[in-house]
């Protein structure tokens, strides 16, 4: 069942969840830590209005530069701005930035261990009609890989905002992945939101498997436990919004108590928060597992949903992962 001490929406599995994209939760999110320290900074790389950075923009055009279309300098500008005592937050879609210029956010932002805030959106195949070009799915293997490099990765619009706000002042190099589809506001203000604390969402009795996840998927694995616990099948489904530093507690806990783990993620499952996971359970407490995710293939066009579908990241195929993994057939 679900975990009341979350506070999520009381139709999480109705049709009355309004779809906002994650995009919306960071621009307002951005607002507020402008409004609350003057020493937050934003520049765009000639996408204000696709980013939502143009909210800031309108706030504290004093405080805002465009870059235009030069993600290069989009991130060496922001490393010295944050050499002399800025908080900024440089945003374009994660195809361009970490996607084009990983080099000078590893040597300038990285290294130095300047808390410049990267945003990436219109991360994952739900970019839709945009295609293969537009559509980030190594964003996550890129930035996880960097020393000082913290990543967050929030389920839906209001855990976007509150992640905006906890990367905003943590001091250090961040990396924040967006969606631009609009997809179900499950949590509410009410909901916790820790960086770096995975949160238990559903919890059935005696649990065989441990769904984990990040990113706005994360409502079709909340779904997909429904179902199964309707079939007989019982799961826990587990928030794991912060890919580094990883809830490493938490997560080896949960892998104990369930004896088997499926991960779900909008991204390849090379090098993602799957990855992740597996890296750490090797270490500390090996069992079977299941990658729900993009499996060695580029995006395509087409609609949000019918992508989602395609590339065996909706409920039904979910749920084929939890009864694989458990060995059924």
């Amino acid at each position: 069942m679900l975990n009341q001490n979350q506070k999520l929406h009381p139709d999480i599995f109705t049709d009355k969840l309004e779809n906002v994209p994650t995009r919306d939760g960071f621009g307002r999110g951005l607002v507020e830590v402008g409004e609350r320290d003057e020493r937050v900074v934003a520049l765009s790389a000639d996408l204000t209005e696709s980013t939502r950075i143009l909210w800031f923009q309108e706030k504290f055009p004093e405080r805002f530069i465009e870059m235009g279309v030069a993600e290069q300098n989009l991130a060496t500008v922001a490393a010295g701005m944050a050499n002399y005592g800025k908080i900024p937050f440089i945003a374009s879609y994660a195809t361009f930035s970490p996607g084009r210029n990983n080099e000078q956010i590893r040597t300038t932002i990285s290294l130095n261990n300047l808390p410049v805030k990267i945003v990436g959106s219109h991360a994952g195949v739900s970019v839709g009609p945009d295609g293969a070009t537009h559509q980030a799915l190594e964003d996550i293997a890129l930035m996880r890989a960097q020393p000082n490099m913290t990543v967050v990765v929030p389920a839906d619009a209001e855990e976007a905002r509150k992640a905006t706000l906890a990367i905003a002042l943590n001091g250090r190099p961040s990396y924040i992945r967006l969606g631009r589809a609009g997809t179900p506001q499950f949590t509410t203000p009410e909901t916790p939101f820790e960086f770096g604390k995975a949160e238990i969402l559903w919890e059935s009795d005696e649990p065989q498997v441990a769904l984990i996840g990040c990113g706005p998927v994360l409502h079709n694995a909340l779904v997909a436990a429904k179902e199964l616990a309707d079939e007989g099948i019982a799961t826990m489904v587990v928030n794991n919004h912060t890919v580094k530093p990883m809830d490493e507690g938490t997560i080896t806990a949960v892998a104990r108590r369930c004896g088997a783990v499926v991960t779900v993620e909008e991204h390849q499952v090379v090098g993602g928060m799957g990855s992740a996971v597996a890296e750490l359970l090797a270490r500390k407490h090996p069992v079977p597992m299941e990658f729900v995710g993009v499996h060695d293939q580029f995006g395509q066009s087409g609609e949000p949903d019918e992508l989602i579908k395609h590339y065996g990241m909706d409920t039904e195929a979910i749920k084929r992962a939890v009864i694989k993994v458990l060995g059924r057939k």
